[in-house]
């Protein structure tokens, strides 16, 4: 399967073993996207906090979104295999939300076609992020330099 939205976590090496079995592959480039720390407060306040994020979706629309993604990233390059794999449920500072790995016969079709899968990703996809410091929430808003990045394609 290409496209994975789980609760679980997910193994980067496992990933790579599976898209390098492909005896055409000369690249794999990988991307992974962590939950950040992303209160505004000190140190020192931030050690009584228990910061988190929420991640929602709606199953059904969500993966056929990403394969959308998918299906437009092999038509824009010639990939031998890609993984998508995006978590959801409560998150912990520096836990793993996204996996985007891209397989070619040559590095820069690669790292393109990964670059482009992310871009869409933080676009398009329809998940819907809350932060927490566990006293007070709120929902992600888009981010214009995340809708630059993709009319850039």
């Amino acid at each position: 399967m290409t496209v994975i939205v789980q609760e679980s976590d997910f193994l980067l090496q496992q990933v790579i073993e599976e898209l390098r079995k492909n005896p055409n592959t000369g690249a794999v480039v990988s991307f992974i996207g962590y939950v950040r720390n992303f209160t505004n407060t000190s140190k020192a306040a931030e050690e009584d906090k228990e910061s988190f994020m929420e991640i929602e979706h709606y199953p059904g629309m969500t993966e056929k979104s990403l394969i959308a993604i998918e299906n437009q990233t092999r038509q824009k390059w010639k990939v031998s295999d890609i993984r998508i794999i995006h978590r959801y449920g409560k998150l912990e500072i520096n836990d793993q939300i996204v996996l985007v790995a891209v397989s070619s016969e040559h590095r820069t079709e690669a790292f393109s076609a990964c670059e482009y899968i992310i871009d869409y990703l933080k676009t398009d996809a329809p998940f819907w992020k809350k932060e927490s410091d566990g006293k007070v929430s709120h929902w992600v808003n888009l981010n214009l330099s995340d809708i630059e990045k993709k009319n850039k394609w």
